[in-house]
């Protein structure tokens, strides 16, 4: 007969191993989040009818998820905005917002900070990132000291026998394959696997070999490696996407799958693949949105052909609004306008800046055709894709990150976020939105310069009338007037003074998201 003793530290022990077991497939879906870049709400055809470019992969996508209308990036520019989505925090708290070029650096994210890859990965799942980093590390020259500076001549300077430190891999992700920065117009024209790059640059890039036109003037010299093309950046970035994916599947099919596929498209310069030239009437920024409607589709079919699309939670976003040359030369060549219906494009803190179309598909949870005004920031995926798992966050994490799950399946039945803070580029241009109330606490756009007059294209046009010059922030009821056409700020004082009291508090106290 067995020994009691012995009987009770055998349940013992199972019941440790089971507790310590990583989770199965099961019981969590894969993760797919497809980062756009420069995407406006109203570059795509579910959330702007007008739109001269069809989408037809996301519109299908829509189709079968959940579509949110008050979504936003939680900056107007790529930096600040890639850091929260790693982070679940706003840019602003740690002091810099800056956007990197070249091998600028090091990281925004400190290495005590937890990711929200890095919260995946202890939670049992394989993390993947495919394509555009852009939140900084550090490169090394020959004599090892570290290079934390943007521009040619410090890409001259790397050794590239050393290993670039504070990227993908340092950060939570178990494999990376993509760009320091802006694949396109930040200098150094290589891929980073991992934390090296395998095909160093070795001559300057010939701009010759690609389209010129006013859609490529962002196209800055730089070093390039021979197997750098910059047509073909994002259908490299797609191949190592499905790559992973297959590999995954192979190797580990009881373990589900962070990947963040981080595009190139539809930032500037707008160079689509050759195979996508001329394949819409909207000139060659058009045939890039198609391009990454595309590719879209292509991420899509794989996760069907792999027969694990009904446990994947797909997420689909954009980092910012769209760019100030594409947005003016895409309205005046081919009557399509990317902000649509806002006012404002990336940098500007109106909503054109940073209200952006966002997409969730999840067959098991999230209800097919449905939409959603609930506001959501980017920096909830953290919070958010930890209720999923199961996991606590510790409150020194995630500080602006609210968890979206009760609306991804329909559960919430008021407005889970109590406000919205939001930065532009600048960390001290900051504004809040409660209900239909939005206060911007600085003048203008808070980004661009609407006095400025290129010869190539000039903002003046889209420069509205100042009818409360002298007050120093701006106040727009959002229901009455989306267009942020009339400033509040004077003849509503008391709502002023509580949303700019409810700001400063915010700021001061560390976080918007609750205590945990």
């Amino acid at each position: 007969m067995r020994h009691p003793l012995l009987a009770c530290l055998m349940i013992s022990l199972v019941a440790t191993a089971c507790a310590a077991a990583p989770p199965t497939h099961a019981e969590h879906p894969n993760i797919l989040i497809i980062l756009t870049d420069d995407l406006g709400y109203g570059d795509i055809a579910c959330y702007n009818p007008e739109s001269k470019v069809p989408t037809p992969n996301i519109d299908k996508l829509a189709e079968q998820g959940m579509r949110f209308t008050d979504a936003h990036s939680p900056a107007t520019v790529c930096t600040p905005t890639r850091f929260s989505v790693m982070t679940g925090a706003l840019c602003f708290r740690i002091g810099k917002s800056p956007v990197f070029t070249g091998v600028g650096g090091p990281c925004l994210i400190a290495d005590e900070r937890l990711t929200l890859p890095e919260m995946l990965k202890n939670t049992g799942y394989d993390t993947a990132m495919s394509g555009k980093w852009h939140v900084g590390l550090t490169a090394y020259d020959n004599e090892g000291r570290p290079i934390h500076k943007g521009g040619f001549d410090s890409v001259k300077r790397i050794d590239y026998t050393r290993p670039f430190v504070g990227g993908p891999t340092d950060h939570g992700f178990d494999q990376f394959y993509g760009t320091v920065c802006c694949p396109t117009t930040d200098w150094l024209y290589a891929y980073i696997e991992n934390d090296r790059v395998p095909v160093p640059p070795t001559e300057i890039i010939d701009k010759s070999n690609y389209p010129k036109n006013a859609y490529t003037n962002d196209f800055r010299p730089g070093l390039a490696a021979p197997n750098f093309d910059a047509s073909e950046v994002d259908m490299v970035f797609m191949d190592k996407s499905l790559s992973f994916m297959r590999e995954h599947v192979t190797k580990s099919p009881d373990k589900p799958f962070f990947l963040l596929h981080s595009m190139q498209a539809v930032h500037l310069p707008s160079i689509p693949a050759k195979q996508f030239r001329g394949k819409t009437d909207a000139g060659p920024h058009g045939d890039f949105l198609f391009q990454m409607d595309w590719i879209v589709g292509e991420l899509m079919k794989e996760l069907d052909k792999l027969e694990i699309a009904d446990n994947t939670m797909v997420v689909f976003c954009s980092d910012n609004g769209p760019e100030v040359p594409t947005v003016i030369h895409m309205r005046k060549d081919h009557d399509h306008d990317g902000a649509n219906p806002w006012r404002g494009v990336k940098r500007d803190g109106w909503e054109g800046g940073h209200r952006t179309p966002f997409i969730v598909k999840w067959p098991a949870k999230v209800k097919a055709n449905t939409t959603s005004d609930q506001t959501l920031s980017l920096t909830d995926l953290f919070a958010t894709c930890a209720a999923i798992v199961g996991k606590d966050v510790p409150n020194d994490a995630a500080e602006d990150s609210f968890n979206m799950l009760p609306a991804f399946t329909g559960e919430a039945t008021e407005p889970i976020r109590p406000y919205l803070l939001q930065q532009t580029h600048w960390a001290q241009k900051l504004s809040i939105h409660q209900g239909e109330w939005k206060y911007m606490d600085y003048k203008g756009s808070g980004g661009n310069n609407y006095n400025l007059d290129r010869s190539d294209w000039s903002m003046k046009p889209y420069k509205l009338p100042d009818n409360d010059p002298d007050a120093p922030g701006q106040l727009y009821n959002l229901k009455n007037d989306p267009g942020e056409t009339t400033n509040l700020y004077s003849k509503h004082p008391e709502i002023v003074a509580k949303l700019k009291a409810m700001l400063d508090a915010t700021v001061e106290s560390g976080r918007s998201a609750p205590q945990r």
